[in-house]
């Protein structure tokens, strides 16, 4: 597991889609549902702290993004 995909894959195993209509919430809706699997052991350990690195990763990456958009106007 690499990417925001990969999670997505993982989330749709369990018939978990995450459509809220902003990125940002998208990726935390996602680690909401994380915890719900990891809390109930449907999901590994490992499974679940990759996919944690991944979101948090991207959380990241979606706030400087909307941080660097404002100052432009956007």
């Amino acid at each position: 597991m690499k990417t925001l995909y990969d999670v997505q894959q993982l989330l749709k195993k369990f018939d978990i889609y995450v459509y809220v209509g902003k990125r940002l919430w998208d990726i935390e809706v996602m680690a909401l549902e994380l915890d719900h699997l990891h809390q109930a052991h449907l999901i590994s350990h490992d499974e679940f702290i990759h996919a944690k690195l991944i979101l948090t990763h991207e959380h990241r990456l979606e706030e400087k993004h909307e941080t660097r958009g404002t100052y432009f106007g956007k």
